[in-house]
């Protein structure tokens, strides 16, 4: 399984190593820097990087690559995921996952990967498991530790370790018994010129905090189950009863976790809830431009569009602009081409609008006249699924 893992910064330096196995020499991580090198973004250097006697799996998050050192065959998401779950546990305990954070808190972090894998698999991986095993770092734990050499591993075995519910511990009570669940759909569509919908689809989570007392069995049931597809859950839900009757049953972890994630496809066809008008315009042979965007939300059952971001990559021959936000701030990079405008919230009864003029190239061909435009909003309290 893992043999290694290895943690390297935007700067490309390896800040931290933990070996489980055997000992994997850093020069192993060079397959991956020089793979980085090819990437044109970041985010695009390969997952996988097969090696002469070892294959080096990675994720990137927060701008810090996690790369898995493994010798054998592996399924290759069964290593991504744990490397999700160890980022969302290092979240979980320091509050950012960020060098600085790891750095602080080295300890914590090779007490959580020494019980998180044992012999290079995953033993340990929900959180309040190992905040039972791991006491979380906190300023006055971390002053008695210094003072007193201990540390902050607990003297107990936790007590669902043992049974057949390792997700939760036993012996919980709560005062107020309260469950709450949010739904957060991110939804990625492709919209043409004249408005329709070329492509759409959804990409859901519902995300529980259960503080309930006991050994509480709950049944989650939902009004159109047949909308999601690609449904992945939490090890606490019982898959057969799914199968067999798409209904959710199952006994929660203490606290909050991610029950299921899942995918809604183009088929159901997904209302898009905001419009743009748009004119780009050049003329031949002048060196100026027309440029006039306006937005606006249909069919969001009254909820407001916050925090909408537009950019627009421009073509090479614009060599400035001269813009009139009607709201919001917006920036043009003369390098990059890039225009962006942040909205922030818009109001219905006055549509936020962009005009004005592009200054071109003297003597260059007509630009292309169709750049594309990217929106990035968020909707409070709706699901866009239904």
């Amino acid at each position: 399984m893992i043999h290694s893992l290895f943690l390297v910064n935007s700067s490309g330096d390896i800040f931290l190593e933990k070996h489980w196995k055997s000992v994997v020499s850093r020069s192993v991580c060079d397959y991956f820097f020089e793979a980085q090198e090819r990437a044109s973004e970041p985010e695009n250097v390969p997952p996988v990087i097969p090696t002469p006697h070892h294959y080096l799996i990675s994720v990137l998050r927060h701008r810090i690559y996690f790369v898995a050192v493994i010798q054998s065959e592996v399924p290759p998401l069964f290593v991504i995921e744990f490397l999700h779950r160890v980022v969302d546990t290092f979240q979980d305990y320091f509050g950012v996952c960020t060098e600085a954070a790891i750095k602080d808190n080295v300890v914590v972090v090779y007490e959580l990967l020494e019980e998180m894998l044992d012999n290079g698999f995953p033993l340990a991986t929900e959180s309040n498991i190992l905040k039972e095993l791991i006491k979380p770092p906190t300023i006055l734990r971390t002053v008695v530790n210094t003072i007193t050499g201990s540390t902050n591993v607990g003297e107990q075995l936790p007590t669902g370790q043992l049974s057949v519910v390792p997700w939760r511990r036993t012996g919980v009570k709560y005062t107020n018994n309260e469950a709450y669940f949010d739904v957060v759909e991110e939804i990625d569509a492709i919209i043409d010129k004249s408005g329709s919908t070329i492509t759409a689809e959804i990409q859901g989570v519902i995300d529980a905090c259960v503080k309930l007392t006991g050994m509480p069995d709950l049944t989650l049931s939902f009004m159109n189950p047949r909308l999601l597809d690609d449904v992945s859950f939490h090890p606490c839900v019982r898959f057969k009863r799914w199968e067999a009757e798409r209904i959710l049953s199952f006994i929660p972890p203490d606290g909050n976790f991610r029950l299921l994630s899942y995918h809604v496809s183009c088929q159901n066809l997904v209302a898009i809830p905001v419009y743009v008008k748009h004119n780009i315009t050049f003329r031949e042979g002048s060196s100026q431009g027309r440029f006039e965007l306006t937005l606006g939300p249909k069919q969001t059952m009254g909820k407001g569009l916050e925090a909408v971001l537009i950019s627009s990559q421009l073509p090479r021959g614009v060599l400035n602009t001269n813009l009139n936000p009607s709201q919001g701030t917006y920036n043009f990079d003369p390098v990059t081409k890039l225009l962006s405008w942040d909205v922030g919230k818009i109001n219905p009864q006055k549509l936020p609008s962009l005009k004005g003029s592009m200054s071109l190239q003297a003597g260059a061909s007509k630009p292309d006249e169709n750049p594309t435009i990217n929106i990035q909003f968020k909707i409070q309290q709706s699901a866009l699924s239904g």
